[in-house]
């Protein structure tokens, strides 16, 4: 199968049409050993040394944890551009990189929870969106299909990994303003899996 031109737009992630590549579909082996998913692991294995390093500074805020976060949170893209640039795309992927992300805003929000660093109650609802969703996906899973990542989904991990960063180094009323952005953007896209999955299961076309 020819190799999509790889366009700016699609280096960053930005032109997403077409079908997804046929590794990274559902039945395809995870092919765990690859640039990107090394990128991710890297990534998911600094988020203990965040927390840590967080919950014992008395108060949020320490400079190594705070460097930390913006590592992991930074390099959220950095996995998918070398899938597109060293055409090393896996299922693993995949499933890698939601996983790191969700794992990074339960990390932020345990943070910002415990110091008070930010609304609790956004707190709770965001943390209990991003517990509720692998639920959902693997119900999604058990009839065969694939809830693939929206791009308001995308949007809302920005601002909100960006909160969490911001309130970890000052005490700003823009950190709070985000957090509610980001909130707001991610139940927006919940709302979007939930109906896709339910188009999906309602389909003639699905079958088990």
């Amino acid at each position: 199968m020819a190799r999509t031109s790889l366009t700016k737009r699609r280096l960053l992630g930005l032109d997403r049409s077409g079908p997804a590549p046929r590794p990274t579909q559902r039945g395809a082996p995870l092919r765990p050993f690859t640039i990107p998913n090394a990128i991710g692991f890297v990534r998911l294995a600094l988020i203990p040394v965040f927390l840590v390093l967080a919950l014992r500074s008395g108060d949020g805020r320490i400079a190594s944890a705070s460097i930390v976060y913006a590592v992991v949170a930074g390099t959220d893209y950095l996995d998918g551009i070398a899938a597109r640039v060293t055409g090393q795309y896996s299922r693993l992927g995949t499933l890698l990189d939601p996983l790191v992300d969700r794992a990074l805003v339960i990390s932020g929000a345990i943070v910002a929870y415990r110091f008070d660093l930010l609304p609790r109650w956004a707190l709770i609802v965001l943390a209990a969106r991003e517990l509720l969703m692998p639920a959902l996906t693997q119900a999604a899973f058990r009839r065969g299909l694939d809830l693939d990542i929206n791009m308001v989904g995308r949007w809302a991990v920005w601002p909100t990994m960006f909160s969490f960063f911001l309130a970890m180094v000052s005490v700003t009323w823009v950190a709070d303003a985000l957090l509610f952005l980001g909130l707001a953007l991610t139940l927006a896209a919940t709302a979007l899996y939930v109906r896709d999955g339910l188009q999906a299961v309602r389909s003639p076309s699905t079958s088990a």
